[in-house]
């Protein structure tokens, strides 16, 4: 099965981003080729026969990813799986994209692979980055129903059959909408303790926008993906849960500023999944409604 890599820079890490290419070219097995995708900046230099593709704005992390997916042709494909990673993250193991392929070829249900992300430190997986609910053992691998933006590999032919990521999101939650999508479709995901992409411990609240980002796109995956009985508890829940966390007087400002703009604003396609793809996720451990 033939791997392709896509990684996206705003073009401020050189010294990370060449420590990752270089992790990509050592994988065992048949070749990893890597895009670089400037997402509204230029490119730093990368190694020989790495392709790059320099955007003149900045698309977001979905729409840079949309733009890496179809540098390998259309609907990515020209190769059967497709690594993305962080451009500050690092792969741990040289084994990685031969796991993968075993993986894809020992299940042909399997559509997405979520890694285990880990502190290059410490070892430390924080609980955020164990994409289930039952998030305490982040070794125990599992199925799951959403997946690490930036740490994850794609078969190609998930995105041929839902498409890719949703451009207009540009920054949070765009992986479960995929998932969502692809889970509707029959796929699965699994999160693997034994895929790990090294990363550095960090708060996703460091990006300015982070707050409403999170709200206006969490509207926006209800309002796009659940079946519409399900939209006013998925989004209460989550505004109870915000409530609980007790953020600081701009963020919940920020938040409810985000949440409104998510029901005043277009979010795309509306395709409500499945009430059989409900039921599903609720026997995989989250229903969809949290």
């Amino acid at each position: 099965m033939k791997v392709g890599a896509v990684i996206i820079t705003m073009g401020n890490r050189p010294d990370e981003l060449r420590a990752l290419l270089d992790s990509v070219a050592k994988q065992d097995g048949d070749p990893v080729q890597a895009v670089v995708v400037g997402n509204g900046s230029p490119v730093p230099e990368v190694p020989e026969g790495v392709r790059t593709v320099e955007l003149p704005e900045n698309l977001g992390i979905p729409g840079g990813r949309n733009v890496g997916i179809e540098a390998f042709g259309p609907g990515g494909t020209d190769v059967d799986i497709l690594l993305f990673l962080d451009d500050d993250g690092l792969l741990a193991g040289h084994d990685t994209a031969e796991l993968c392929r075993e993986a894809f070829a020992a299940d042909p249900a399997l559509g997405i692979i979520s890694f285990r992300i880990a502190d290059p430190e410490t070892g430390v997986t924080q609980r955020r980055h164990v994409p289930r609910l039952r998030a305490s053992d982040p070794m125990r691998s599992s199925r799951v129903t959403t997946f690490l933006g930036g740490a994850n590999a794609v078969r190609t032919k998930v995105l041929a059959e839902v498409g890719g990521l949703p451009d207009e999101f540009f920054y949070a939650h765009e992986e479960t909408d995929l998932a969502w999508r692809a889970l509707d479709a029959g796929w699965m995901i699994d999160y693997r303790s034994d895929m790990v992409l090294y990363h550095p411990t960090t708060a996703p609240s460091r990006h300015a926008v982070y707050h409403r980002m999170v709200a206006r796109n969490r509207v926006w995956l209800a309002r796009r993906n659940l079946p519409a009985p399900l939209v006013p508890v998925y989004l209460g829940v989550w505004m109870l849960l915000t409530l609980l966390r007790r953020p600081s007087r701009p963020a919940l400002k920020a938040w409810f500023g985000g949440f409104r703009e998510g029901w005043a604003t277009p979010c795309g396609p509306r395709r409500p999944m499945k009430w059989r793809t409900v039921w599903r996720l609720t026997r995989l451990g989250r229903p969809p409604v949290i």
